[in-house]
């Protein structure tokens, strides 16, 4: 099984959700973040002083697969989050030891 960790641009996350509900995702956990990559934040104007903004606001979508579907969620997220530009996100993805389904007490595969 896979952990698959994406961290995205907000107005994204419906195409995202969308496109891993097609692929045959049945659940995730989605965070509001803030951070920065390469593009170090950007300056704004507020009552004419300009300022820094240093972390932008993002969406932390995690979604526990089996093996068998991770490259298609992969798939998934980079087709509908990609907007060309600078910022758009990045996917971690990591193996995941065990699962384990708290009401039934399922575990691996069964539980996700």
């Amino acid at each position: 099984m896979k952990l698959i960790v994406a961290i995205i641009k907000p107005f994204k996350l419906d195409e995202v959700r969308e496109a891993l509900a097609e692929v045959g995702v049945t659940g995730m956990t989605v965070t509001e973040v803030k951070g920065f990559g390469r593009q170090k934040g950007h300056t704004e104007l507020y009552r004419g002083a300009e300022y820094v903004v240093d972390f932008l606001p993002k969406a932390k979508v995690e979604i526990a697969v089996d093996d068998s579907l991770a490259e298609r969620c992969i798939e998934a997220i980079v087709g509908a989050a990609n907007a060309g530009k600078v910022g758009d996100g990045k996917i971690f993805v990591t193996s995941l030891d065990e699962v384990v389904r708290i009401r039934t007490g399922e575990t691996g595969a069964e539980a996700v």
